[in-house]
């Protein structure tokens, strides 16, 4: 991919910088390597003419709309790929848009989206050091997303942070924050009118409040998500960031909610109806959904089948880094350890190679 197609600024299509190809033989080349030296290239790029800073004397609606189809392309390749490769890129974009916010000149106009620019770029890097399982760094970089949220007065930044920082306690294992945080969000969003928008925080409610084992209420929210997401049509669009809100996620949330329980068996259809549901686009996303179910299925008693689902995954993990996934990787080789079965010990000893080479990293 060139920068371009990455959608960073580099030199006109007449210009020749380089060629990043793979020979037939090839097609099996480390993935991750794949990405990795791609979005190098594109870093690279981006700086610009100006004294190799890539920085504008007066930045113009054109700047902007680079800028932003900049960030567009980083939510791709975290959707395709998870977020280790890419976290280093999205740091070099905001510290990009904070020296032009610093060193340029333009309209109020401009300088407002470009503040904007700069809250969303953070936020994003707070989401891949979030997928990465570094929880502290993901909280700094919320933290200034939420801080310019607030100078601007832009409830739309503001709704998304508090979503992430709900989805972020819940998975830290500190509920009752989680659901407080996605009831703010909720206040913040329903002047906007999007169904989609709701939905997800509804299910942000639902799981916050399956972890607190009210399991009623859980159970209601997610149903109330649901219906609101079949009503999508006749609501305003959802923001560009919850595109990936839908059935899929919600089969997940649902399988969740049976496993969090002890109903694996429950969990299970759930669990296999949100991976034929989510789109291929999103990589990472069916990698955890896959050794979720695995998961599920081995505390199913189901362990010769989730061996071979976790094994199965493999391949296709080898496209993903993601510290959660990773993580979601070590619970189904410890559970499987834990069986006292021939059969599932070379899927142990698979599980450990690929955990050790992760770890390696």
């Amino acid at each position: 991919m060139s920068p371009p197609d990455l959608g960073f600024p580099g030199p006109g299509p007449s210009t020749t910088v380089y060629a990043l190809q793979v020979a037939p033989h090839e097609e099996n080349v480390d993935r991750r390597t794949f990405v990795a030296d791609s979005i190098g290239v594109a870093a690279g790029l981006a700086v610009g003419p100006r004294e190799a800073t890539g920085i504008p004397d007066a930045v113009g609606v054109a700047h902007l709309l680079e800028l932003r189809e900049g960030l567009r392309s980083l939510y791709t390749l975290d959707d395709a790929y998870g977020g280790g490769d890419v976290r280093s890129l999205a740091v070099r974009h905001v510290r990009r848009v904070r020296r032009i916010i610093n060193t340029s000149s333009y309209p109020d106009t401009i300088g407002r989206q470009l503040q904007l620019l700069a809250g969303e770029t953070a936020e994003h890097c707070a989401w891949l050091y979030y997928d990465a399982d570094q929880q502290d760094t993901a909280r700094r970089y919320w933290g200034e997303a939420l801080t310019t949220a607030t100078m601007l007065h832009d409830a739309g930044l503001q709704v998304l942070v508090l979503v992430s920082l709900s989805m972020q306690a819940s998975y830290e294992d500190r509920p009752r924050d989680g659901y407080d945080l996605a009831r703010a969000a909720h206040s913040l969003a329903v002047p906007f009118g999007s169904s989609v928008l709701l939905s997800l925080i509804a299910a942000r409610e639902a799981r916050a409040l399956a972890l607190m084992k009210d399991q009623n209420t859980a159970r209601k929210r997610l149903a109330d998500s649901m219906r609101m997401v079949d009503r999508s049509d006749s609501g305003r669009p959802a923001p560009d960031w919850a595109a990936f809100h839908g059935h899929a996620e919600l089969d997940y949330a649902q399988g969740l909610l049976y496993s969090d329980t002890g109903h694996h068996k429950a969990a299970v259809p759930f669990l296999r109806a949100a991976l034929a549901h989510q789109d291929r686009s999103y990589g990472r996303n069916r990698a955890l959904y896959r050794m979720t179910l695995a998961r599920s299925l081995i505390q199913a008693g189901e362990v010769d089948e989730g061996a071979a689902e976790a094994v199965a995954s493999l391949t296709h993990l080898e496209e993903v880094e993601s510290g959660r996934v990773n993580r979601r990787v070590t619970e189904v080789r410890d559970l499987l350890r834990s069986v006292d079965a021939g059969c599932v010990r070379d899927a142990v000893d698979e599980l450990t190679e690929y955990t050790e080479l992760k770890g390696a990293v």
